[in-house]
Parts: C-alpha cells; structure tokens; sequence
C-alpha cells in the first residue's frame, strides 16, 4: 500500500513542480497550506487501518495534527534533512504570522515550518517526502 499512496500523490501534484522558477515564487505561507493538508491526509490514511470508529479516527488524527505534535515531529526529522530542506524549514519558521493564544510562539514556528516543507516536498518529490513520513512515530489507539 504504501508505493499506491506515493504513486496517487505524485498524480496530484500540479505540473507547478516541473518549473522550479514557478515554485520559488509560491510563498512559505502557501506552501504551509498545502503542507498541513497533505499532513493531515497522511495521517487520516496512517490511521485508516484496522478500521475504528469515527470519534477514534478524529482524536488519533486531532492528537497528530496539532501545533504541539508536529514541532515534536519536525524535531525528529531535523537529523536527516538535506540542506535545502532545512532552507525550506527556515523560510516557514520565519514566514509564519502570529500564533493562536494557547501555542507558544516557538511551537507555531516548527509547526508552519513543518507544514512547509511537506507543502514543498508534495510539490518537488513526493518519494522524499514519504520516506521523512514514515521516519514519524505516532500514537497507537490502545482502546480499540
């Protein structure tokens, strides 16, 4: 299953990516948009299996999507980032706007820069992309 997700990722991407002078003009802030989607999406399909019940599936993935879990995540995939994609996390981190009262502005900071480089990587190189995927552990459903 995991070489079909690459492969319906890679049909999606626009042709955006085939002229890189193009991407360089798409904002980090964009690109932390399209990012926390294709996160979101990745963590909706991680969890999909053994099927659960609705209000399992939305806490497993509201528990992985939020500010505070994906700094954590970007933390632990900094060790194998190439430099253009620490560049790429640089841009987010200082594109991002002012965080919600209740995220520590630091923790919003690694959550865009996150979301940015999955943005980024969605649009360049969905295999690089679904290998730093899959260097992430979440949380397991322990009341199934």
């Amino acid at each position: 299953m995991e070489g079909e997700l690459t492969v319906r990722l890679e049909q999606l991407t626009p042709t955006l990516a085939e002229d890189l002078s193009q991407l360089q003009q798409v904002s980090p802030s964009a690109l932390a948009y399209l990012g926390d989607a294709v996160y979101e999406l990745y963590i909706r399909r991680y969890y999909l299996l053994p099927p659960k019940r609705s209000r399992v599936y939305h806490r497993l993935v509201v528990a992985q999507v939020r500010a505070e879990a994906q700094a954590l995540h970007l933390r632990s995939l900094t060790p194998y980032l190439t430099n253009t994609e620490l560049d790429i996390v640089r841009r987010g981190r200082n594109a991002t706007t002012k965080p919600p009262k209740r995220i520590e502005p630091e923790i919003y900071q690694q959550a865009s820069s996150l979301e940015t480089l999955v943005g980024y990587l969605f649009l360049t190189d969905c295999q690089r992309l679904t290998q730093l995927l899959h260097k992430l552990h979440f949380e397991q459903d322990k009341n199934e």
